[in-house]
């Protein structure tokens, strides 16, 4: 089926975040629109631009992004390509990180800095209210409750409409629920390693189950990965042949059907490769062969 004529992310499904941001259980991750190493503008701009462009064409209506992601690169690229943006576009952007240079990630989680990172973010994506804005990822310097009392203040005052945490453990989100409404999750997880920073596989599936109950959108970063699962022969390589797809649409699929709240980002820089991921959101997987790739992945999970 030609993506042309289609718009296939919209056969993700549908999940309602906050009560009030209704998007399409598939998103766009924009952190590979920026240089190497996510430093510094991209090698192709014009490229980056309309892969932004493209990302509304093919119905995805939240995009992810952060303001390390360049920095600030990846943030601008966005309100260059797509503002005014439509009604129903939600991009959710993050702070809480400094960039000292190329892949690397130093924690800043200071209120002051989250705070500073926040007025960035609008000015650069144009925009009066970040529509999700997320703590990127907990500093041990900070106590934690004082990063999401900020996020909180801010929400408050207006410049955040909802408020998301990322690489948190069950116990990170039951705090912060205590300072803020938590509407979305953003956690490592796909099928080659289904294991968050700081908990076991078994915390992190029920992470997952957590989200799904209380509603909350559970975003799993780096979703494609596919590893030993996709070697030749394998289960995951047999069920993409039977539906004519790559092993990382499978995972897509997989992902979609593993709990109503996930909602995948996969990122790319290449307009083919993102027609392609899209379309993993109109594979049905059975539950045969979910539960065939699920036992596949849990045998890898224990080597």
């Amino acid at each position: 089926m030609s993506t042309r004529q289609h718009r296939p992310a919209t056969d993700s499904g549908t999940l309602t975040l906050g009560g009030d941001l209704h998007v399409y259980r598939l998103g766009y991750g924009a952190m590979r629109i920026t240089g190497e190493g996510v430093w510094g503008p991209p090698a192709h701009k014009n490229e980056s631009l309309a892969v932004l462009k493209r990302v509304l064409e093919l119905g995805i209506n939240l995009i992810d992004t952060a303001d390390s992601y360049g920095p600030n690169v990846s943030e601008e690229l966005i309100a260059e390509a797509l503002y005014p943006y439509p009604k129903d576009l939600v991009i959710a952007t993050k702070g809480g990180l400094l960039r000292t240079g190329p892949g690397q990630w130093p924690q800043d989680g200071r209120p002051e800095h989250l705070r500073e990172a926040l007025e960035g973010s609008l000015k650069r994506l144009r925009v009066d209210q970040i529509d999700i804005y997320q703590f990127h990822r907990p500093d041990p310097k900070v106590p934690f409750e004082d990063s999401i009392g900020e996020l909180a203040r801010l929400k408050e005052q207006g410049k955040i409409r909802h408020v998301g945490v990322s690489n948190v453990t069950i116990e990170q989100l039951a705090q912060a629920q205590k300072i803020v409404p938590i509407v979305t999750v953003q956690n490592h997880y796909n099928l080659v390693k289904r294991q968050s920073e700081n908990m076991t596989v078994a915390q992190s599936e029920e992470l997952i189950d957590i989200c799904a109950r209380q509603g909350i959108g559970f975003i799993p970063w780096f979703p494609l990965a596919t590893g030993d699962l996709a070697r030749p022969g394998s289960v995951l390589e047999q069920i993409a042949q039977k539906h004519h797809a790559q092993p990382s649409q499978i995972a897509l699929a997989w992902l979609l059907k593993r709990s109503p709240t996930i909602l995948p980002i996969p990122g790319t820089s290449s307009i083919k490769h993102l027609e392609e991921n899209v379309l993993g959101a109109t594979i049905q997987l059975s539950q045969e062969e979910f539960d065939s790739i699920d036992q596949n992945s849990k045998q890898q999970q224990s080597k």
